[in-house]
């Protein structure tokens, strides 16, 4: 039997998962140049050091634990995963080459390293919502339990054939299992910290406090917005066929027009309530289409994505001006950004896919917000009690640089309050 279009095949899908890994993966910097950019200069240093090291911290408990929860060979039943752990061989040549639709098309290993960037991007949200006063390392410890078990278990439900997946609802590449995720484990520590000072006066009107470099944070978005190719065309998981192919094409069509249009409609939505263009609302409106069309990057068509972003630009707009009316604050607007977005997003799926329920997609959201806000509250209220969670009032004043990282992003400019 000639075996050259199978291992051209499993090559090819192998290869191409690779590359979206690296788009994702570089979705780690646009997190860093974004959330940099919009703290204020006193903070650069700390919040950097926070995306680089849970970056891999995550690939570390992910590796160790967090993927085989997430993806059991032996599920304890539709809720609870197995545990196990590190990683076993890859998929031999013979089972390769075996054909049929039972064999393996792509690398095991390669599945687990995607799968892992998504793992550190979901984390990722949670960093900007508390920056410039949560401290480093309750941080980084947080981080540890949040990549090794709390996303690994609503990743289960899910993608790892739990009850969420059996039951029929329906998230592409993730606006609640990633995304929404995320928010809501940010939402439930932005509650715990509470608010930067100086953020609300004394009669609860919002003070504005800017970001240091909006050029980087600018930056930070479009490298987002590329990485999101690979976000969004990865989940396809092959490419070697016509078909797949042209899926993917398509997805990569969706995810441009998504976030195009939210980026457009939040600009003029934003000119339309305040007389100017906010720059940070342009920013967040492109992330809030990409968060929505991720739910359902494929079957809409380019008009309908342009749609979806265009109400997620919206949806975000309102959201970040509610959660300042609420007093809770959020430097960078990740709650509103992937938590509001991706609810949309998720609801959004029932414009396209008739095999979506309102229902499915209801309980599939609640319960995933349930566990990621809980377990998080639960987790950060032990870490601040057995170490604390918030820099001195001292400390926040002086920047987090100085007394967390013991230097400075802008050592040659005077640090002003």
């Amino acid at each position: 039997m000639d075996t050259l279009p199978l291992e051209l095949s499993y090559a090819l899908d192998t290869f191409y998962f690779l590359m979206c890994t690296v788009l994702v993966m570089w979705m780690g910097a646009g997190f860093a140049m974004l959330e940099s950019g919009l703290v204020r200069a006193k903070n650069t240093v700390e919040i950097l050091n926070k995306n680089a090291l849970l970056y891999g911290i995550a690939c570390v408990v992910y590796l160790l634990v967090g993927y085989n929860i997430m993806y059991p060979s032996d599920p304890v039943n539709s809720w609870i995963p197995g545990l196990s752990f590190l990683l076993g061989d890859d998929h031999d040549a013979a089972a390769v080459l075996a054909g049929g639709d039972d064999a393996p098309y792509y690398s095991s290993m390669a599945d687990f390293i995607f799968q892992a960037v998504f793992a550190a991007a979901t984390m990722s949200i949670v960093s900007g919502a508390v920056a410039e006063r949560m401290r480093l390392w309750p941080f980084l410890l947080f981080s540890v339990v949040m990549v090794s078990v709390i996303y690994p278990v609503e990743g289960y439900w899910k993608w790892g054939g739990g009850f969420l997946d059996q039951m029929g609802f329906k998230d592409f590449a993730g606006s609640v299992v990633v995304h929404m995720a995320g928010a809501a484990a940010a939402l439930a520590a932005v509650i715990l910290v509470g608010a930067r000072k100086g953020k609300y006066g004394p009669k609860g009107e919002v003070l504005p406090i800017p970001g240091a470099n909006l050029p980087m944070a600018t930056l930070g978005m479009f490298i987002l917005w590329m990485g999101w190719f690979g976000f969004n065309g990865g989940s396809e998981l092959k490419i070697a066929n016509v078909a797949e192919a042209n899926a993917v094409a398509k997805i990569f069509v969706n995810t441009n027009a998504a976030a195009a249009g939210g980026m457009v409609a939040a600009a003029l939505f934003a000119r339309f309530l305040f007389g100017k263009t906010d720059l940070t609302m342009t920013i967040n409106g492109a992330l809030a289409g990409l968060v929505a069309i991720t739910a359902e990057p494929l079957l809409p068509g380019a008009g309908m994505a342009t749609l979806i972003g265009a109400v997620g630009g919206i949806v975000v707009v309102c959201s970040v001006l509610g959660l300042d009316k609420l007093r809770l604050d959020d430097p960078v607007g990740a709650v509103s950004v992937h938590g509001a977005a991706g609810i949309w997003g998720i609801f959004a799926v029932l414009l396209s896919n008739d095999e979506a329920t309102f229902m499915g997609q209801l309980i599939g959201t609640v319960c995933v917000f349930a566990w990621m806000f809980v377990t998080t509250w639960l987790t950060l209220l032990v870490i601040k009690v057995a170490m604390g969670l918030r820099v001195s009032e001292e400390e926040e004043m002086e920047g987090m640089d100085v007394h967390e990282c013991g230097m400075e992003a802008y050592p040659e400019f005077q640090r002003r309050n």
